[in-house]
């Protein structure tokens, strides 16, 4: 078995070659639900069981998300689920917020501590929030929301009843997302007879705030980004979660640039553990494509309480963790 345990040199970890991978598919199948790559949950593992804490674990954590990634959003494509407007409108907003998370996170924060805390606020509030749009008075005023719920209940109950039928539940084929109109005031789509829209230069203005907190920490953006887009946007995570992968693709192909060629501090490694990110990559591989591929088999419902449970969770253990000096 000693076969399997080894040294990665440039992060300095000792671990079972299986791990990395195994964990990544754990995290990866359930978080890519809701347009979550889950780096943001493989950071503190790395950081907490790993011992990984110099500024190159954000750079890993990049590279596992362009390993990774790749794999969920063929399936969103594939599926016609990919809101194209909003795809773009994240991308260019969260590219140059990127570059300034570098700087903040090399130059101000590379103390794990430090820059824990200012993540776990971010991510306590969005869980919170998250977590709050599935309780009865947030919900009773979201007629397209509850609309979509009802057809998804509908649809379930009638397969069901139908034994012949190939799968148990699930968004019909007719399901995708229409772009109706694009403009630099308001983007609006069609998904599953029902219209959504949202403010293009407020979902810019939010792309390049994630894009700094993202480009800091080293997770894409992706568990901000997608909570925000249903949670205050009220987008459907149908049609939010790819969009938000593919997101957190790009930036962090930037992330991996930035991290690797800008010059830091002398002696503070940026640069990531290729073999490393690369394992964590190909669980994430996996466990991405069968969680996209599911997901329209899961209530909407149930994938904003996972999701916000997760997240909820991870921003105390930062708060924590800073206030108890253990990290």
């Amino acid at each position: 078995m000693d076969l399997f345990y080894m040294l990665f040199p440039v992060s300095g970890v000792k671990t079972y070659i299986y791990i990395p991978p195994l964990v990544a598919f754990a995290v990866s199948f359930f978080t890519s639900m809701g347009g979550v790559s889950g780096a943001f949950l493989l950071l503190p593992f790395q950081m907490s069981f790993l011992h990984f804490t110099s500024p190159a674990v954000s750079s890993t954590n990049f590279l596992y998300n362009i390993v990774a990634i790749p794999s969920g959003v063929y399936r969103y494509m594939r599926e016609g689920r990919m809101a194209w407007p909003l795809t773009l409108v994240v991308i260019i907003g969260t590219l140059p917020g990127v570059f300034i998370g570098y700087y903040i996170r090399v130059l101000f924060l590379p103390d794990p501590r430090a820059f824990k805390l200012f993540v776990g606020c971010v991510l306590l509030y969005i869980g919170i929030r998250l977590l709050y749009e599935v309780t009865g008075k947030a919900v009773a005023g979201k007629a397209k929301m509850n609309s979509l719920e009802e057809k998804f209940r509908q649809r379930s109950k009638k397969i069901k009843e139908n034994q012949q039928a190939k799968i148990v539940a699930g968004l019909p084929p007719e399901a995708v997302v229409k772009t109706l109109s694009f403009s630099l005031q308001k983007v609006e789509y069609e998904f599953w007879g029902e219209i959504f829209s949202f403010n293009t230069v407020s979902m810019f203005m939010l792309a390049f705030i994630v894009g700094i907190i993202g480009g800091t920490y080293g997770i894409g953006g992706g568990a901000i980004i997608a909570p925000f887009c249903v949670a205050v946007f009220h987008l459907p995570v149908y049609t939010v979660a790819g969009a938000a992968l593919m997101g957190t693709f790009i930036t962090s192909i930037a992330g991996i640039v930035f991290y690797s060629v800008i010059p830091a501090k002398t002696g503070l490694a940026t640069s990531p553990d290729w073999l490393l990110g690369f394992l964590f990559g190909i669980g994430g591989f996996a466990g991405m494509y069968l969680g996209a591929r599911l997901q329209k088999y899961i209530p909407q419902k149930f994938i904003k309480i996972m999701l916000g449970m997760l997240i909820v969770y991870v921003s105390l253990t930062y708060i924590v963790q800073f206030f108890t000096g253990y990290f």
